[in-house]
């Protein structure tokens, strides 16, 4: 394979101007970077670069995997490898693994100190060449300042063009945010559940300096479920209690009463017992026979509460275990949000080729998150405006 190869020497000036400021990234770099400046050092020439190490980055960002080697450590992350042991293919799985990693990384210390290194060697660039780099697609931005600390974390369905409005903003908050940019770095994600999510986990991670002031919850109602004294089950919007087990939460008042009167009519509901008509005798829906007659103790409690049930169950993952399946960033990939016991556990993304129920796979190439009601409300909030999500229901283990 190799007797028509290029020798060394042949090379080496491609070498240096492909990874000119460049970072060197492999899996065992030290023994890849031995090699280059051995080989380099023959030539008179003294070869130096930045290395990232997939084998280390895995090891704290991934641990308790049985091995780390590429070809071990790429089979139990479910990322699939063509021409293992050649030269591009070992790259390519060494690609993806990094932007496993990469998606990992909740903390972002590897971008930010790829950034810091970048600014620092560079003039600053113009906030016109940010933009023209970044890319129409969903996912996470980040907006870094010359020593690499993010300054601001967003998401969008348009990348480019919600930082282009960042950039052109006269507003005070956005003023700054363009005085101090040295550099904006981004993540695909293909679903905007996996962007709202990420965005969430990742503010309060990193306290970006002007995210700071979005100290606000995202939902403020919630709908909430009682039994009365007569043992219907009665629903309630109020506000969002912390304290209390909400059904499904919403970012205003004005939603959540479009949600009950959608749910009344597609579960054939009560006013009365929905909370939407208060009366002392029956609802309107009673008078024009939309409603059985709960109000009024006509129908069979037990009639009625399936269907109360029936709703709580559609908006409602308590004590579930599911995936939610979404796009992906590519046309091969799909996104995945995993429920377990009905916390959100973590997501991730998995190629279309695995088995995506096989749990070791599935554990590992999950990036586990934390169960908030931020992360509640945005996954309720989803399922509810996408009705047809793939949702894979899991058999408890």
């Amino acid at each position: 394979m190799l007797k028509n190869a290029p020798k060394f020497y042949e090379v080496a000036k491609r070498i240096v101007e492909i990874t000119e400021d460049c970072i060197i990234v492999a899996h065992n770099s030290q023994f890849d970077y031995r090699i280059l400046k051995t080989e380099f050092k023959r030539l008179g020439f003294g070869y130096k670069r930045k290395t990232l190490c997939t084998v280390e980055l895995s090891k704290k960002l991934i641990p308790g995997q049985e091995s780390y080697s590429l070809g071990k450590l790429t089979r139990s992350l479910g990322i699939p490898v063509s021409d293992r042991h050649r030269a591009a293919g070992d790259a390519m799985a060494t690609v993806k693994l990094f932007k496993m990693l990469l998606t990992k990384d909740l903390e972002k210390f590897i971008v930010q100190d790829a950034i810091q290194v970048e600014a620092k060697s560079k003039l600053k660039p113009s906030l016109k060449r940010i933009i023209d780099e970044l890319p129409n697609s969903t996912g996470v931005y980040y907006i870094h300042n010359e020593d690499g600390e993010i300054i601001y974390i967003g998401k969008s369905n348009n990348i480019k063009n919600r930082i282009s409005q960042h950039f052109t903003n006269t507003s005070s908050k956005s003023k700054k945010i363009q005085l101090q940019t040295a550099a904006v770095t981004y993540e695909e994600t293909g679903s905007e559940l996996i962007a709202l999510l990420k965005e969430s986990q990742e503010i309060k991670k990193n306290k970006p300096l002007f995210n700071r002031a979005l100290r606000r919850h995202i939902f403020n109602y919630a709908l909430y479920s009682f039994t009365d004294d007569n043992g219907y089950i009665n629903l309630t919007i109020d506000k969002a209690d912390g304290r209390k087990h909400a059904i499904t939460t919403f970012s205003n008042k004005q939603s959540a009463k479009h949600f009950i009167f959608k749910a009344i009519e597609e579960f054939q509901l009560c006013q009365k017992l929905s909370g939407v008509y208060p009366t002392k005798s029956n609802c309107f829906n009673y008078t024009i026979k939309q409603c059985s007659g709960a109000c009024i103790q006509e129908e069979s409690i037990t009639d009625y509460n399936n269907r109360v049930k029936q709703l709580i169950d559609k908006n409602s993952y308590t004590n579930k275990n599911m995936l939610i399946i979404d796009k992906g960033r590519e046309v091969d990939e799909r996104s995945v949000v995993l429920i377990k016991n009905g916390l959100f556990n973590g997501l991730g993304h998995f190629n279309l080729n695995y088995q995506i129920t096989n749990m070791d796979v599935l554990e590992s190439l999950i990036t586990p998150m934390e169960n908030n009601r931020d992360s509640q409300h945005i996954i309720q909030n989803y399922l509810r405006k996408n009705k047809n999500l793939k949702i894979i229901n899991l058999n408890q283990h």
